[in-house]
This record gives structure tokens, C-alpha cells and sequence, in this order.
């Protein structure tokens, strides 16, 4: 398997591990920050740094650029990284990685979309809930004496 050597800080299981990325549970995201030069990128991830480059043309990666062009790459990149080495582990080419992983952030966006959506929704029920209390009107509950049918006036 290609570009999954035993180079780089890799967990028992193989998985790439980045620095400052949290816990194995997700509780801390990945940060977006500009911060590792292709040779460390590559050395992090365990596979050439014309790895990613191919990677980079093939538009799996869009590491971000210095004013003099020099890619940098962040900790959500690293992160695209291993989730393109484990689509290629699982015998994906980079055509089927690029559409899973087009579909994935199609499905993050609708998922996304759909909170909102529902957020909203449930602001507009409580607002719709609001206006009814504010519109009830106080009654007297005192109990009315009963009167039999042949005493009541009508």
C-alpha cells in the first residue's frame, strides 16, 4: 500500500495522527490555520510530498499559498489527508475519492441546511405560542348554579 509507510507519528492502528487536534472522540475540530510546509505535511502523513501534489492537481487538496507560493498546509488539510488515505486504502481510485469526497460535503451542507431549517421552524412555534398566550382572555371560573329545566326563564 502505497503512501501508508510506518513514517510519521501513526497510532497502532495506522491512523494519521496530527498534532493539536484533540481527542479520538472528535470533542476538538481541526483548525483551518495555514501552519505546515509540504515536506512536514508529508512527513505527518506518512507519504511523499509529490504525493500531494498529485493530490493538489487532481483537486483532492487545496492547501493554502504564501505570497510567494509556497503551499501551507493546516490541520483540516491533514485531515482531508487521512480521509483520502482510507478511501484509497479501501480500494477506491482518486476519481472515486474526489466523488465521495464531493458527496460528503454535500451531505455536511444539506445536514447543515436542515438544522437551520429546523431551528427556524421551532423559533416560528414558539412565536406562534407566544401570540396565543398573549391573546387569551381571563374568565371567571365560579361555579354556575344548576337549575332545573322547569325552573329556568327562558
Amino acid at each position: 500500500m502505497r503512501g501508508l509507510g510506518t513514517r510519521g507519528p501513526r497510532g497502532a492502528a495506522g491512523a494519521l495522527q496530527s498534532p493539536g487536534e484533540g481527542a479520538a472522540d472528535g470533542t476538538r475540530r481541526p483548525t483551518a490555520a495555514p501552519v505546515y510546509v509540504i515536506s512536514v505535511a508529508a512527513e505527518l502523513a506518512g507519504v511523499h510530498p509529490q504525493t500531494l501534489r498529485v493530490y493538489e492537481r487532481k483537486g483532492l487538496l487545496d492547501p493554502s499559498r504564501t505570497r510567494g507560493g509556497s503551499r501551507r498546509f493546516s490541520e483540516r488539510d491533514l485531515a482531508r489527508l487521512r480521509r483520502i488515505q482510507d478511501l484509497t486504502a479501501a480500494g477506491l481510485n482518486l476519481e472515486g475519492v474526489r466523488r465521495v469526497l464531493e458527496l460528503e460535503s454535500e451531505v455536511a451542507r444539506l445536514r447543515d441546511e436542515l438544522e437551520r431549517t429546523r431551528a427556524e421552524a421551532l423559533e416560528t412555534i414558539d412565536r406562534i405560542h407566544r401570540h396565543y398566550r398573549r391573546d387569551l382572555v381571563p374568565f371567571d371560573a365560579s361555579p354556575v348554579p344548576y337549575a332545573p329545566a322547569s325552573q329556568r326563564r327562558i
